[in-house]
């Protein structure tokens, strides 16, 4: 009976000594992955839209920015992001994702724009140059 009691009491003991040495193993492991991040600004893409010869910016043109958020349990989202260009022909799209997104321009009075990108910076700048439509007769 008494065999019986120390081997739980050993089998006890060595559990509680393996759970130390993984808690203390986990915080010395937890500075050293947080030191490498990023810093804690959100992603801004700014798109300048300019159009014709004399490259004039472009005024309240609709940019979509169109990417896929991919879940590696759940069905892939789609997302979308709708912003206007301020009088400088500047739009901000604030909380943009890294990776590859479509980038589509609709202004009135030039040919609509769509083009894929793949945004590396997280303050990437991406200069659009549109064109007037061909004539209709």
């Amino acid at each position: 009976m008494r065999f019986i009691r120390s081997k739980w009491g050993c089998l006890f003991l060595s559990l509680l000594a393996a759970a130390a040495v993984c808690v203390a193993a986990q915080d010395s492991a937890a500075p050293a992955a947080k030191a490498p991040s990023q810093s804690d600004e959100p992603n801004r893409l700014t798109i300048e839209v300019t159009g014709g010869d004399k490259a004039v910016p472009v005024e309240n043109a609709s940019v979509y920015v169109k990417y896929i958020e991919e879940h590696a349990i759940k069905k892939d989202k789609k997302v979308e992001l709708n912003v206007k260009t301020n009088r400088e022909g500047i739009a901000h799209v604030a909380a943009a994702p890294l990776g590859r997104a479509l980038v589509q321009i609709i202004a009135e009075g030039w040919k609509t724009y769509g083009r894929w990108y793949d945004i590396t910076d997280p303050h990437q700048v991406i200069k659009v140059r549109l064109e007037r439509p061909p004539k209709w007769y």
